[in-house]
């Protein structure tokens, strides 16, 4: 199907346009998962799991959480 086509299916609303892709080969570039490890200190552990008790996360939600604020802020500044 022509990328004109799929336009055109959308802008009419006549069709589920999922129904053209592949959406179990479907992925978001540069977000695969990738493991590290990171040593810290007791104290910022137990102040991490501080915080992420009182959000209902996890720690480790609450450290992506983090560091994606401030590299956002950071390649915006």
């Amino acid at each position: 199907m022509k990328a004109t086509d799929l336009d055109q299916k959308f802008d009419d609303n006549s069709a589920n346009i999922l129904n053209a892709f592949d959406i179990k080969k479907a992925h978001r570039p540069n977000l695969e998962p990738k493991r590290v490890n990171v040593d810290f200190p007791a104290w910022m552990v137990e102040s991490l799991d501080i915080e992420s008790n009182r959000l209902g996360i996890t720690r480790q939600s609450l450290i992506k959480m983090w560091l994606a604020d401030r590299l956002e802020s950071h390649n915006h500044a």
